[in-house]
């Protein structure tokens, strides 16, 4: 049977850099060279339908190759390999990570004293994420050539895309070198097409600080907020992007770029952006364990500094109000969508550093100090479920279960937020408005909110965004935490 001819660029070899800059500058221009390829040899078939074997090109990749057991600094949660060995990780986007990579490749080199090797892998990059256009076309083509499309490119690759990694459940085959990073390149890819799909706003202008809320009147509040602090000359924020990357600078009559799609998406996001990736991303997740889910799971490849979710709860204490907030230190896990990748018995430890920054900034926002604070807000347990209308079933049993679990407050999304964050190393954190009482006659119904409850809904985000800018102006290697460490853990965070 004859071999099947393969048209790839240029080999290239391994480049050993001591340098974390010049490492990031190599990975750009492998991995543009590799795109460029991909994208001019798919017109040109696209045009002349003449083809003959496959086309391919491949992902940069960092690898490092360490001797000793020895190690520099482990008070950080990043930048050490767990012993002797090789360990590699391909790369993509190298342009929208060349903050991220530079920093984990600068611990890297601090903690070891050996170079990093960059060069290309042996792992294909799938036409579909190297093409910018629609890859609806990619049919097209496959008309033209008169064969399947992943007859002549590489298409995405279930096999090779997957938490395997983050779960903890890599094995090593054939002898390969053991990961560096949390996700793959094709993982990467595949989050990055589908932020923008859940969200309508590409992935670059996603922020380190990021902010989920269940509920619209939110994300109204964070619109009105970002376009009054972006033209504040003293509040250093740069642009503010609205779904269908409509982006606004600071002054401007009209969106510098970008085009409101003719309806909202899935899972609206809204950035006011800072240099360096430093704003604030806020996403309407909707309602729902399934869509937190989906949301955290593709976020994470982004490697943002925190979470938090601002959302609505149903109290679960008579001394409770309408409009109380609940900031959570524990979560009952009641959800499900997580049960095959973390396990229910994995404790889902509240961070110190996200705590600390939602309660003073309730304290400051309120006005409220000490025990004095109590009055607004409680510290518990939040029960999250996958039920929406669990008030219909037999209380009795539910009501025992909240009991024993000290929950003082319900949600369909919080515990899924949280317990994602862990599972993905992304600091995490909860505060919740209480905004129905449902065990004790206040269903969440039109009529039913009190006038506190409707003025503290709207210090709610507010606290939020104070939250944030408290993180910020915090060492990222401070809040990223070990905690959130494994046994065997990845170099990268």
């Amino acid at each position: 049977m004859q071999a099947v001819p393969i048209e790839t660029p240029t080999p290239t070899e391994f480049v050993r850099h001591d340098d974390a800059t010049a490492a990031v500058v190599r990975l750009i221009a492998l991995y543009e060279e590799a795109i460029a390829f991909l994208q001019r040899r798919f017109r040109e078939v696209a045009e002349t339908g003449r083809v003959e074997g496959r086309i391919r090109a491949f992902y940069p990749e960092i690898r490092i190759s360490i001797a000793t057991h020895a190690r520099l600094d482990s008070r950080l949660a990043f930048g050490y390999v767990q012993g002797p060995g090789t360990y590699a990780t391909t790369v993509t986007r190298p342009d929208l990570f060349r903050r991220y990579l530079t920093i984990q490749i600068e611990q890297l080199l601090a903690n070891h004293g050996v170079p990093v090797e960059i060069g290309s892998s042996d792992q294909p990059i799938p036409l579909h994420f190297a093409l910018t256009s629609d890859v609806s076309v990619t049919y097209d083509v496959a008309e033209t050539i008169g064969r399947p499309i992943r007859d002549v490119f590489d298409v995405p690759d279930l096999a090779v895309t997957d938490d395997a990694i983050v779960n903890g459940t890599w094995m090593p085959r054939n002898g390969e070198a053991a990961p560096l990073a949390p996700f793959t390149a094709p993982r990467i890819d595949y989050s990055l097409a589908r932020l923008q799909h859940y969200t309508a706003t590409r992935a670059e202008h996603f922020q380190n600080y990021v902010l989920f809320t269940n509920y619209q009147f939110y994300i109204d509040e964070f619109v009105t907020f970002a376009r009054a602090a972006l033209n504040d000359p003293a509040g250093g924020w740069e642009a503010f992007v609205e779904p269908g990357n409509v982006v606004w600078l600071p002054g401007a009559s009209a969106p510098s770029e970008g085009a409101a799609p003719p309806r909202l998406p899935q899972m609206p996001g809204y950035h006011l952006v800072r240099k360096g990736h430093a704003g604030i991303t806020m996403v309407n997740i909707g309602v729902g364990p399934s869509n937190a889910k989906t949301i955290t799971d593709h976020v994470a490849v982004l490697r943002p500094h925190a979470w938090v979710m601002l959302g609505h709860c149903a109290g679960l204490r008579n001394t409770q109000k309408l409009g109380d907030y609940v900031l959570a230190h524990a979560y009952v896990r009641d959800d499900h969508v997580l049960d095959a990748d973390l396990p229910l018995w994995a404790p889902i430890p509240a961070l110190a550093e996200i705590q600390v920054a939602l309660e003073q900034a309730v304290a400051e926002v309120t006005g409220l100090a000490g025990f004095e604070l109590k009055t607004v807000m409680r510290t518990g347990t939040v029960a999250t479920i996958d039920n929406r209308n669990w008030e219909l079933r037999d209380q009795q049993e539910l009501v025992e279960r909240f009991s024993q679990s000290r929950a003082v407050a319900l949600d369909m999304e919080s515990a899924t937020i949280a317990a994602n964050g862990f599972r993905f190393r992304v600091p995490y954190g909860t505060l919740l408005c209480v905004s129905d009482k449902p065990l004790h006659g206040e269903l969440k119904l039109p009529g039913m909110a009190s006038e506190f409850y409707r003025r503290q809904v709207g210090q709610h985000l507010q606290i939020g965004i104070r939250a944030m800018e408290k993180l910020r102006n915090q060492p990222a290697e401070k809040i990223h935490s070990r905690k959130l460490r494994s046994f065997e853990e990845v170099a990268f965070q």
